[in-house]
């Protein structure tokens, strides 16, 4: 692995998803919980993350690195 790629590995926690209320409101203006059924509305289960990113992205002006976190928690919780 080059340097770069190991750099960046480590930089992002593998259990990233695992965010809590107040920072999502803090850079999105909306909790958890509003997300996660937009998330549901969307129908994100049965689509591509990246479709439900570009959707949170495109459609609710959510930040790239904050539509991947939502995104990637709701999948999460969802296998459970």
């Amino acid at each position: 692995m080059d340097p770069f790629s190991r750099s960046l590995k480590g930089s992002m926690k593998s259990d990233y998803w695992n965010v809590t209320d107040e920072q999502v409101v803090e850079k999105t203006g909306k909790p958890i919980k509003h997300w996660m059924k937009i998330l549901d509305k969307f129908i994100a289960a049965d689509k591509k993350s990246s479709e439900s990113v570009a959707h949170l992205q495109n459609d609710h002006a959510v930040p790239r690195y904050w539509a991947r976190t939502l995104t990637t928690r709701y999948l999460k919780k969802k296998e459970v």
